[in-house]
């Protein structure tokens, strides 16, 4: 009977851990740049760069080969319809590019580069 019970407490655990890895959101892509970049202040060349988004901390990350190439704060904005490819949006900043945004395929959320100058600060 013990063995009984130690198997479907082992079958129910491992039907909820392929449950929780199905529905888990995935804030991790590649992403090309056409052009060079500024992604909050750090230049980052044209090409394919790996981009993780952590929701906990706030942070982008964009790595090229395993190295930390720029790090920034961002938040997640909705869209009004879901992306149908990694999208890298940028913005002219005098005779440079700046990322703005950035959105996984199949995502209905963007996220959006905090710019300098526009986080709030305490008094």
């Amino acid at each position: 009977m013990k063995f009984m019970i130690n198997r479907v407490m082992v079958a129910f655990l491992l039907v909820t851990l392929a449950g929780a890895a199905a529905f888990a959101k995935s804030n991790t892509g590649t992403v090309s740049f056409s052009s060079n970049v500024k992604v909050n202040g750090a230049l980052v060349k044209k090409g394919y760069y790996d981009v993780r988004f952590d929701e906990k901390t706030g942070e982008l990350t964009v790595a090229k080969d395993g190295k930390v190439v720029a790090k920034a704060a961002a938040r997640f904005e909705k869209r009004f319809r879901k992306a149908g490819s990694n999208e890298a949006q940028t913005s002219p900043a005098g005779m440079e590019q700046r990322l703005v945004a950035i959105t996984f395929s199949g995502s209905n959320q963007n996220i959006v580069l905090n710019q300098d100058g526009m986080q709030a600060a305490g008094n």
